[in-house]
């Protein structure tokens, strides 16, 4: 694994010290990229940064215009990916959650992805990608998680505007949609439901598991394995497109 300064090429990671961050800043190192990784913590930037030699902290807090230009003055080399991946509050489900968190939702999804994608726009070239997770939620709403579903619904239609943007660049957009993930923010949104229906958090998380054909919730590595897959010349032909690893959950056509 290289230092981040002998890197050629690097990624631009939002939300890397959360699980799904991790994952993907692991496998993108793995295949020779800089990772410039973007966090509101300083403190755990800072720790990640120590432990791998090829990262780049920036501490940026995505859901404000301030994160452009911090971003920016990290970038100083061609950018293979950006990868945006913030998580948003629980904030439970559609007849009670606050209207505000819905709109703080789409603010950090929609909104930092495109303040991500204006930063790093100088230094995209043909071939860079722009990668959105998403998730399940978006494409199959529930009634108790509304900001996700909100949110996420809301990034497939803006990585699709900007496969388009982005075309004439070779640069492509591709959105993630895992399903529920065996995450600690997956065991919030549990005990959101659970508060609502009385039960205890490991019967809602059963029921997670029931609703996959495996039997299985899907892991930040498997997602993780999906962003590095995109760095392949071949995946051009899937720009705009919605990869989904949802283990089995949806039970519609496409």
């Amino acid at each position: 694994m290289k230092p981040f300064a002998e890197c050629p090429e690097i990624a631009v990671l939002v939300g890397a010290t959360g699980a799904f961050g991790n994952a993907i800043g692991r496998r993108l190192l793995a295949a020779g990229l800089g990772v410039v990784a973007v966090a509101r913590s300083a403190d755990s930037l800072l720790a990640l940064a120590a432990e791998q030699p090829g990262v780049r902290a920036c501490v940026a807090d995505i859901a404000a215009d301030t994160a452009i230009a911090a971003i920016k003055a990290a970038i100083d080399k061609p950018v293979r990916m950006v990868v945006h991946g913030p998580g948003v509050a629980v904030a439970g489900g559609i007849l009670t959650a606050p209207t505000e968190s819905l709109v703080d939702a789409v603010n950090i999804k929609v909104g930092g992805l495109l303040r991500l994608v204006r930063a790093a726009d100088e230094q995209l070239g043909a071939g860079s990608r722009i990668v959105a997770i998403g998730g399940h939620y978006g494409l199959e709403p529930t009634a108790y998680a509304a900001a996700a579903g909100v949110a996420n619904a809301a990034i497939l239609n803006v990585v699709r505007q900007l496969s388009l943007a982005y075309g004439a660049r070779g640069i492509t957009a591709h959105t993630i949609a895992p399903g529920p993930a065996d995450t600690e923010r997956l065991h919030r949104v549990a005990a959101s439901r659970a508060e609502q229906r009385g039960c205890a958090v490991d019967d809602v998380l059963d029921e997670l598991r029931a609703e996959s054909s495996l039997g299985a919730l899907t892991t930040p590595e498997q997602v993780a394995w999906a962003v590095a897959l995109l760095l392949d010349r071949e995946a051009d032909a899937m720009t705009g497109s919605c990869l989904m690893l949802d283990a089995g959950r949806r039970r519609g056509l496409p």
